[in-house]
């Protein structure tokens, strides 16, 4: 009998993990996953955007408008800087981060200086503006690369009944 010949490419499985993690996210807007990966195809970390640890989904704010101190954005922790924090310590150089959306600047930052080399992303739909650039222009200057993956499939089915085991 031959092997399948549908399986997921490495690709496909961990923006699948990646996405996968985003449905951890409570934001009622944006839902981001992240996956590390090591040269080895290992998971190292994933993480997904959500307020920090002791910070109540409740209690904090989840609006994108009014008052800066009012909204989300000086709370929640995106999904890159999450995954690179919960990999505690764990050396990251060399590694390479699957994430649906490009990462802001400050994300940017924080994928440079642990070592990342490698961002792969679905979608940039900030692409051209200051923050977009701003990270495109230090990971060029880093040598950090960055592609969009293509993947053919439009989604991937996870079935927990037991019959389909």
């Amino acid at each position: 009998m031959p092997k399948r010949k549908d399986f997921i490419s490495w690709d496909e499985y961990f923006m699948g993990i990646a996405m996968l993690s985003s449905y951890r996210s409570k934001d009622p807007n944006t839902r981001v996953g992240a996956c590390i990966v090591n040269n080895k195809n290992r998971i190292m970390s994933m993480g997904y955007n959500g307020f920090p640890m002791g910070c109540s989904d409740d209690e904090f704010p989840w609006e994108r408008a009014g008052e800066e101190y009012d909204t989300k954005y000086p709370y929640v922790c995106h999904a890159e800087l999450n995954a690179i924090l919960n990999a505690r310590g764990t050396n990251l150089e060399g590694c390479k981060i699957y994430v649906a959306l490009f990462p802001c600047n400050e994300c940017a930052k924080a994928i440079i200086q642990c070592g990342i080399k490698e961002v792969i992303y679905l979608s940039d739909k900030y692409d051209g503006t200051p923050g977009n650039r701003a990270s495109k222009r230090m990971f060029d200057a880093a040598g950090v690369s960055y592609k969009k993956l293509e993947i053919d499939r439009r989604g991937i089915m996870i079935d927990f009944t037991v019959e389909n085991i």
